[in-house]
């Protein structure tokens, strides 16, 4: 390729990899001819090295690697999910090619690295996924953590009295990688040189190691090949004993076509490495993030139910795997993008957890993130991390374990330093310090005692409650009490879009496991984050929700919140008229709604209706902000809504063709306003209607009226039948699925999964005419197969 005007990269003198690699040719931009990952800035932040391209340039050449960078969370999702087009087959491959010199050492070695679950295309892949995957299972990891608690205790009594450590050193590569062996069931080795030939391992695959570095790796690596043979050879006398390999071994007496001796060679080896690295470094990365976040540290330390959510928000902000490499098999096309057949991929992860698109305010960590664990750091799809949940386990029962012993613990002054390479990340050390004098448990040996329960799998949304002050209680109509609601410390709030909602725990979660959690809208000015504000009105037949806020919400008593979360979202199409309904308390979403639509200059109408008008909720603020747009139907004054007129053509400025509408209020009024919708005479858009229920009606699940039906997850390979008696929640959970839900009865629209083929019985209170007609969405805690004569349907799911 010849030298363009403008390009600061120069093609010539790197050679043809450059010109044969970037199809776009020249000019590459400046930022993306200076990124080299191997550099400092990469090391210590790969999110603040790649800002600008999440910003400006999401997918750029990089001619100093020779591959395509992906930087935001939606492309690097689409190219995990399409592992066809985008083959793992690079994922092992050296980033640095090895020289002859080091060829020759690992020649002599025997060397001959096969391809394992992280690097290997299908149809073979999945195929020893399935056989290979149930030790990874929740349910099978679960007798592995008394051993773990053993460890974490016994390492950290080794210098809790002494007031300063290096948690790496002393403990952080240890303990994981007892437990990797443990859980591979390979007898400990001598842990050192494993550490060493693990290190080795890193910097021949992802580094840029020197040709006189490449020998000494080549030998370190060349000796862990062969005692990885060793420990297999051992293993394959008593193949009965239990661990991960000799479960392999097994599986090979049944499958010798698809179990091979190669392979179990490679991911003996490759299983030591990843089993305990990974965790060493993620468990490192997170204590140092809380350590710099000081309020976030003391929270932890002071709740430990944000344990759960608290590591996936450490492995989302700072994860121990920053990237995975892939190879295009065919042109195609990645967020605007054309990508030639061939072309190599540096997808970072690091980056796209921290796209703004996806978490807001992506940089600051909020322990009560409720969609923390969309993290890419485990990866997506069919490739996603096996050993997640045994990741999740350990990080869960490290931070338990700091929390409760030391939480005087600070980090001590020191530079941090990385072993440079492109994809896996953690400090090579970590100093920390405290006052041994200050330790919890020379007051009380209690603290010694586990006080966290361990949650193997995705983290529970009721574990993400955050303490929240009464800042003013004011009744604003009869019955109704508007709470404004600050936190503790005066910092703001996380943001929300008009529709959202926060629950309230209505009494001690931390003592009453039935304490009842009550969702409300929020009705404030989304700009003002200072507080929340949020109407309660007061129910005669209050089964312990609203009855509890009147009485216990005053002014500086301490609520714990969580979300705010959002399924009734106000998104008008450009040009569209808005018409806003609320009846009763249904307003306080609707005021929202209205609030936005004003400051956006919208053409909207809000109708509100009520028995009378002390019933009216934020009546004199709404008729101070919307002035003639607010139109109110009184009962008492004759005034009651005619729905028909409102939402008629003549009235509303056409419902059936440019008029949106968003109602919320009884079930009386939505259903009034669905049967309108619905009016085969004169049917609505199917996208014209948007409403939200106050309550669900959830039917128990029936066993005797229900059938089974079978789910296909497209992108994992995986088929699973969905007994009679179980949801399809559960039945992803048990195969190993990550699948946030909250509420699990329909209303809260958090457990949604994408839908391929296959017709859905929706039985939710959140989907729209619309999503349910184009049949593209379950909401798998409560939904189904549509039932046949023979059975359920089979539905295809985007998983």
């Amino acid at each position: 390729m010849s030298q363009a005007p403008g390009c600061p990269f120069p093609h010539a003198a790197a050679g043809a990899a450059s010109a044969q690699l970037d199809p776009r040719g020249c000019p590459v931009s400046a930022a993306a001819a200076a990124f080299d990952p191997f550099e400092d800035g990469y090391q210590q932040s790969p999110p603040d090295e790649l800002r600008w391209a999440r910003a400006q340039e999401p997918i750029f050449y990089a001619p100093k690697l020779g591959y395509w960078v992906v930087a935001r969370y939606d492309d690097v999702k689409a190219v995990f999910r399409d592992h066809l087009t985008f083959s793992p087959s690079i994922a092992l491959e050296k980033i640095t090619p090895t020289g002859e010199a080091a060829n020759a050492v690992l020649a002599q070695y025997g060397y001959a690295m096969n391809r394992t679950l992280v690097n290997e295309d299908e149809p073979a892949h999945m195929a020893r996924r399935r056989l290979l995957m149930e030790p990874f299972t929740p349910a099978a990891l679960a007798h592995h953590e008394p051993l773990l608690r053993q460890l974490t205790r016994e390492y950290v009594d080794r210098f809790i009295d002494s007031g300063r450590a290096d948690l790496v050193d002393q403990m952080l590569w240890e303990v994981p990688l007892t437990m990797a062996l443990h859980f591979l069931g390979v007898p400990e080795e001598d842990m050192p040189k494993l550490r060493q030939y693990s290190i080795a391992h890193t910097v021949n695959t992802w580094g840029r190691p020197s040709a006189e570095q490449q020998v000494a790796v080549a030998h370190a690596v060349g000796n862990f090949w062969q005692l990885a043979g060793e420990i297999l050879a051992k293993m394959r006398l008593n193949p009965d004993a239990p661990g991960w390999m000799p479960f392999g071994i097994r599986m090979q007496r049944e499958h010798p076509e698809v179990v091979t001796d190669s392979y179990l060679h490679s991911m003996m080896m490759a299983g030591i490495v990843a089993a305990h690295e990974t965790t060493a470094n993620a468990t490192a990365n997170a204590v140092k993030l809380l350590l710099q976040n000081r309020p976030a540290w003391d929270e932890l330390c002071a709740d430990p139910r944000l344990i759960p959510n608290a590591v996936e928000e450490c492995l989302r902000h700072n994860g121990s795997v920053a990237a995975w490499r892939r190879l295009v098999t065919q042109d195609t096309e990645v967020g605007g993008v054309k990508l030639a057949a061939g072309s190599k991929l540096l997808i970072v992860m690091a980056s796209a957890n921290h796209d703004e698109a996806h978490f807001p305010d992506a940089d600051a960590v909020d322990l009560r993130r409720d969609n923390a664990v969309e993290h890419l750091t485990f990866g997506y799809g069919a490739h996603q991390c096996m050993g997640k949940n045994l990741a999740r386990l350990e990080l869960q029962v490290f931070l338990d374990e700091f929390t409760r012993r030391l939480p005087h613990m600070r980090l001590a002054e020191q530079r941090f330093s990385y072993l440079p390479n492109t994809s896996f990340r953690g400090p090579e050390h970590l100093w920390v310090e405290w006052d041994p004098a200050q330790n919890p448990e020379r007051r009380d040996p209690r603290v010694r005692d586990p006080r966290h329960a361990v949650r193997i799998g995705e983290p529970a949304r009721n574990g993400l409650a955050r303490p929240v002050v009464v800042q003013a209680a004011e009744a604003v109509a009869d019955g109704v009490l508007r709470l404004t609601l600050a936190a503790p410390d005066g910092q703001p709030l996380p943001r929300w879009r008009p529709g959202a909602h926060i629950d309230i725990e209505c009494g001690d979660a931390a003592t009453d496991s039935d304490a009842p959690v009550r969702a409300y809208s929020l009705c404030s000015d989304p700009a003002d984050l200072s507080h929340y504000q949020v109407a309660v009105l007061r129910d005669p037949a209050s089964r312990g929700g609203s009855a509890w806020v009147h009485a216990n919400a005053k002014p500086g008593a301490t609520l714990r919140i969580r979300g705010p979360r959002n399924h009734f979202h106000f998104e008008p199409e450009p040009g569209a008229r808005v018409l806003l309904i609320a009846g009763g308390i249904g307003i306080t979403p609707i005021a929202a709604m209205a609030r936005e639509a004003q400051a956006r200059g919208l053409d909207y109408t809000l109708h509100y209706s009520g028995r009378n008008r002390s019933a009216l909720a934020l009546l004199p603020e709404l008729q101070a902000l919307h002035g003639q747009r607010l139109v109110l139907h009184v009962a008492d004054e004759g005034t009651r809504a005619d729905l028909a007129a409102i939402t008629s053509p003549e009235r509303a400025g056409g419902a059936q063709g440019a008029t949106q509408v968003w109602a919320c209020g009884p079930e009386r009024l939505l259903a009034a306003l669905q049967a309108l919708a619905d009016d085969p005479a004169a049917p609505w858009p199917d996208d014209a209607l948007h409403i939200e229920h106050f309550t669900a009606h959830p039917a128990t699940l029936d066993a005797t009226k229900e059938v089974p039906f079978e789910v296909e997850l497209k992108v994992s390979g995986l088929t699973l039948t969905v007994p009679a008696d179980r949801t399809l929640l559960s039945v992803l959970r048990g195969a190993n699925m990550d699948i946030p839900s909250d509420c699990e009865e329909g209303l809260c629209g958090s457990c949604e999964v994408r839908v391929l083929a296959g017709e859905v019985d929706h039985r939710d209170r959140v989907l729209t005419r619309a999503e349910r007609s184009a049949n593209t969405k379950i909401l798998s805690c409560c939904s189904r197969a549509v039932c046949g004569r023979a059975g359920g349907q089979r539905l295809v799911l985007d998983l």
